[in-house]
């Protein structure tokens, strides 16, 4: 056989050609924009038309509601206006009831109205400034249409006076309301002994002492007893009632229900002596047992 055509039938193959799905074809795109001026690519003008009216019809509810809101607030601003400016609502008269020991008139003077203001004036700031009077508790402030501001006023009731570092007028609740100035705590018989950094630090604790002082003073008053001038209150809470007249130190001891009996101690005492020994008499001591009394005796 041929060599040539063994080679040939053993050999290598030769290269064959390429599938057709690798090829790559480019071909370019025909551009298919189609030419016009700017013009022709708007929007019909029927087309602009409809738009706007849809529009319109769905803005309507809005609009509605926004011009009612924008009526009732002129409406409201215009009668506020009116109401708050107009001479037919004019004070005539401005009433306080309630008060005791302060001036009508000089309380008057101190309002931030005036005869001639309009009455629908700021009620708050009204009873502020009655309040920032120290005898006043409490004050309700109304109008009464069309031409009156009347307030109703509750005043503090001093029942005693507390020394705290100064003189200050307390209530029955316990608490200092105001200075005690001249002639204020005449007739009232003065708390003494009280600290008043205690009283700062803690005010509730030191009211309740002063209750319970106030409270044996008025139990003291329920009898035929001598008129009390001070009540002393040790730092262990004891009592000690100094007299009005002759400054007897009456030392009834410590708060509690075996007060009242140290007190008919007292009546049993003070009724057996004569009154030279009670001319003489400079304190008696209450606080050793309800039942047990020491009267000492200034010599002469």
């Amino acid at each position: 056989m041929d060599r040539s055509r063994r080679q040939g039938a053993s050999g290598a193959r030769p290269p064959t050609a390429p599938p057709a799905s690798s090829r790559l074809t480019v071909r370019k795109h025909k551009n298919r924009r189609r030419p016009g001026s700017v013009w022709s690519r708007l929007p019909k003008p029927a087309a602009i038309a409809d738009a706007c009216g849809r529009a319109i019809r769905r803005s309507i509810p809005a609009a509605v509601v926004v011009l009612a809101a924008c009526a009732l607030g002129g409406g409201a601003w215009a009668g506020h206006r009116w109401l708050t400016r107009s001479p037919r609502f004019a004070i005539t008269a401005i009433t306080i009831q309630g008060t005791q020991r302060l001036d009508p008139a000089e309380l008057r003077a101190t309002l931030p109205l005036h005869l001639g203001d309009n009455v629908f004036v700021a009620l708050g700031e009204v009873a502020r400034a009655v309040r920032a009077n120290p005898w006043i508790a409490s004050a309700d402030v109304r109008r009464v249409l069309p031409h009156t501001i009347a307030i109703e006023v509750r005043e503090h009731q001093a029942v005693a006076v507390v020394e705290l570092g100064d003189l200050y007028l307390v209530d029955a609740d316990g608490l200092p309301f105001k200075r005690a100035e001249a002639e204020e705590g005449d007739g009232l018989p003065t708390i003494s002994g009280l600290d008043r950094a205690a009283y700062v630090a803690s005010p509730g604790a030191v009211a309740a002492t002063v209750r319970d002082a106030i409270a044996a003073a008025e139990r003291w008053r329920t009898a035929d007893r001598p008129a009390i001038d001070e009540i002393h209150v040790d730092p262990h809470g004891a009592l000690t009632l100094h007299t009005r007249d002759q400054a007897i130190a009456i030392r009834l001891g410590a708060l509690g229900p075996e007060l009242t009996d140290r007190m008919h101690t007292f009546d049993a005492a003070w009724a057996g002596l004569s009154d030279a020994e009670r001319a003489h008499t400079r304190a008696i001591h209450l606080d050793a047992r309800p039942d047990h009394v020491t009267v000492a005796l200034a010599k002469d």
